[in-house]
C-alpha cells in the first residue's frame, strides 16, 4: 500500500458553529481514546461536536460533550453517547494547550473529526471568542466577496 493511501483522510465531522463563535489562533491534531462501538459509530459519521469543548484535569485532556451515536448493531454494552472521552497528546502539547487557557482566558475547542489512515484523528482549537460586532463585520466580508466573485463571472459570461 503506498504512503499517499495510508494518509488518505476522509472528513467524519465538522464544528461549522465553532468557526462563527470563535476566533482560531491555533491548531492542534490529537488522537482520541474510543471503545470498540463508538469507532464502528464514529467511522459511519455520527459524530456531532455543536457544544463539545475540551477540558484538563490531572494532567490529562479530555473531550467533553461531543456527542458519538449508539452503534446500530450494538448490544447491551454499547457506550454511552455523551461520555467524557480522554485525548491522546503528548505532555509537552498538554501542557502549552492548558498554559494558553490559564493565562489568556482562551479555550480549547474540537474544530473536526475525520480519519487518517485507520485512525480517528481531532482536530482541536485553540479559540478567542468573538464579540457581535466581529461576526457582524464576518458576515459582511463575506457578502461582499460573494458579490465581487458574482461580478466577476457576470463580465466572463
Amino acid at each position: 500500500m503506498s504512503k499517499s493511501a495510508k494518509e488518505a483522510v476522509r472528513s467524519l465531522a465538522q464544528n461549522r458553529r465553532a468557526l462563527h463563535d470563535y476566533e482560531i489562533l491555533d491548531r492542534v491534531e490529537a488522537g482520541i481514546e474510543l471503545s470498540g462501538t463508538e469507532v464502528k459509530s464514529a467511522r459511519s459519521g455520527k459524530v456531532q461536536l455543536k457544544d463539545a469543548y475540551v477540558a484538563f484535569d490531572k494532567d490529562q485532556a479530555w473531550l467533553i460533550g461531543a456527542h458519538i451515536s449508539a452503534y446500530s448493531h450494538g448490544n447491551r454494552e454499547n457506550h454511552l453517547p455523551e461520555r467524557p472521552r480522554r485525548l491522546l497528546l503528548k505532555r509537552r502539547q498538554i501542557d502549552r494547550l492548558f498554559g494558553r487557557t490559564q493565562l489568556k482566558g482562551l479555550t480549547v475547542i474540537p474544530l473536526a473529526v475525520y480519519l487518517k489512515g485507520n485512525w480517528i484523528k481531532l482536530e482541536l482549537g485553540l479559540a478567542q471568542g468573538k464579540k457581535l460586532y466581529d461576526k457582524r463585520e464576518a458576515e459582511r466580508r463575506r457578502t461582499l466577496d460573494r458579490e465581487m466573485e458574482e461580478a466577476v463571472r457576470g463580465e466572463r459570461g
